[in-house]
């Protein structure tokens, strides 16, 4: 029998700022333990916050990246709990009146598994957003066994939490949408949003349920999801938990628990807390910010989006919707694309073929990433105005390429001519093609029968005779004028 899977994510974003949320302490990652701290982020007695003015400028700019709106006043508020990692024993957040309301998140096809790939069962699929609130991070726990260690340099850095609404449907969706938002918040400027970092990081809502029309199943929160990766295999897992329980005749109860993706299985943490559970009362040290100044600050600031980016090079540069979105999805891949096409002597379709097929295998075989190229993007361009000038025929441009890989100072005409790439004149290429053409009668033939497609023959016989330096796209336009 089948069943209906809903699943909400809570996705927390540190926001790239310099200093903390409340506090000038800097933020930082992998320093030694407890060196970025102050009686504000520790939550001492009587210290009382300042807020960071830049973290709430860029959680407004994401939420412009988002579509969402802005109340004319938000304000601050006290979440009441009790852990280790945060020991005054209240973060604060906001509640009723967050930085951010709605949006949406477009979630693109590329961004899929690839086992999903080709059958994507909602493409073009968009996430609606609830909210995106800033709150302050807790400090960082190690669990070793009996004992656990603190580090409170994390405590008190800008964080974003972006809740979605109930809408993706599958581990594959939830996959996808992480992918999507991360790219958007790296090439926006908000977060790094790494991972491996802590600097993003989700909680997971899932709930089942045997029809549509019946109401929604309690919902599970699954924690401790420190890769999109890991999310996938947790969703997996705990749809087919839950699943099976129902089919026992077990509901679910309203809880929170751990995943070990070591073990591939979710524990349980705790039945969960409701909003009335932490206690929430507006924050008596801080006093709520208009908006409107705030949005029309950084509304100028609002980057392009890969989607929007894919759409301008499909439009611009007249290349495949696949190669758009390729490079679009890579801003230093993107940036570097417009620099090869800059010049305007070079069709966007071979610039990106030419960096999408050459450069990226060439750099990958060294392990240089393209915002590390050593040859730059212009210099390609350069590269591939020969070509396009007839100076150069396409393999030839790579060998250039190869050497200027290890010389980037030097100018690709000065290498292609010291490698003996100079170009045959007219009438050297006549007498080949007219050589080509009496050593082949029978492709001759065929030819002028109908055959046009034996010309790349000729063409071939033509590059063997020149050694190399004649220019393919030449040497056919001769042989098509002498035989058809």
């Amino acid at each position: 029998m089948s069943f209906l899977v809903t699943i909400g994510l809570e996705v927390h974003c540190q926001v790239k700022t310099n200093t903390k949320m409340f506090c000038a302490c800097e933020t930082s990652f992998a320093d030694e333990p407890n060196t970025h701290t102050c009686p504000v982020c520790l939550g001492l007695p009587g210290a009382l916050p300042v807020l960071n003015r830049h973290a709430i400028e860029k959680t407004l700019l994401a939420g412009l990246l988002l579509d969402c709106g802005s109340p004319e006043i938000s304000k601050w508020d006290r979440k009441n709990y009790f852990y280790p990692d945060m020991p005054k024993n209240y973060q604060t957040t906001q509640m009723d009146l967050p930085l951010c309301i709605g949006g949406e998140v477009p979630v693109y096809d590329f961004n899929y598994p690839t086992d999903v790939k080709k059958d994507i069962p909602r493409p073009g699929l968009k996430i609606r957003l609830n909210r995106i609130h800033l709150e302050e991070d807790v400090a960082k726990s190690t669990h070793l066994g009996t004992s656990s260690i603190i580090d409170f340099n994390r405590a008190g850095t800008p964080l974003m939490e972006i809740v979605t609404e109930p809408d993706l449907q599958s581990s594959a969706e939830a996959f996808a949408f992480l992918r999507s938002l991360q790219m958007i918040l790296q090439q926006g400027g908000i977060s790094d949003a790494d991972m491996e970092k802590g600097q993003l990081r989700c909680d997971v809502n899932i709930s089942i349920r045997r029809r549509e029309t019946d109401p929604y199943g309690n919902r599970i929160e699954l924690k401790n999801l420190n890769s999109i990766s890991a999310v996938r295999r947790a969703i997996d897992y705990e749809v087919e938990r839950q699943w099976e329980e129902l089919q026992a005749g077990i509901e679910q109860v309203q809880s929170t628990r751990r995943w070990d993706d070591d073990r591939g299985e979710s524990q349980l943490l705790r039945t969960k807390e409701d909003a009335h559970d932490y206690r929430y009362f507006p924050c008596p040290d801080l006093l709520p910010i208009h908006t409107a100044p705030l949005l029309e600050k950084v509304r100028p600031l609002l980057s392009e989006r890969p989607h929007e980016r894919a759409t301008r090079y499909e439009n611009d540069y007249e290349i495949t919707a696949y190669d758009a979105s390729v490079l679009a999805a890579d801003l230093p891949l993107a940036t570097y694309f417009e620099a090869v096409a800059a010049n305007g002597k070079v069709p966007g379709k071979k610039a990106a073929n030419f960096l999408l097929n050459v450069l990226l295998g060439l750099l990958n075989e060294r392990s240089i990433a393209i915002s590390d190229a050593p040859v730059s993007g212009p210099k390609v361009g350069q590269l591939l105005t020969l070509v396009e000038g007839g100076q150069l025929a396409l393999n030839q441009a790579k060998e250039v390429l190869l050497v200027l890989l290890e010389n980037p100072d030097k100018d690709p005409g000065e290498v292609a001519q010291s490698m003996g790439f100079e170009p045959a004149d007219a009438s050297e290429l006549e007498g080949f093609c007219d050589q080509a053409i009496s050593a082949n009668p029978k492709q001759v033939a065929e030819i002028q029968a109908g055959n046009e497609k034996l010309v790349n023959f000729l063409t071939g016989q033509v590059m063997k005779l020149s050694k190399g330096k004649a220019n393919p796209k030449q040497v056919t336009e001769i042989l098509q004028k002498k035989l058809l």
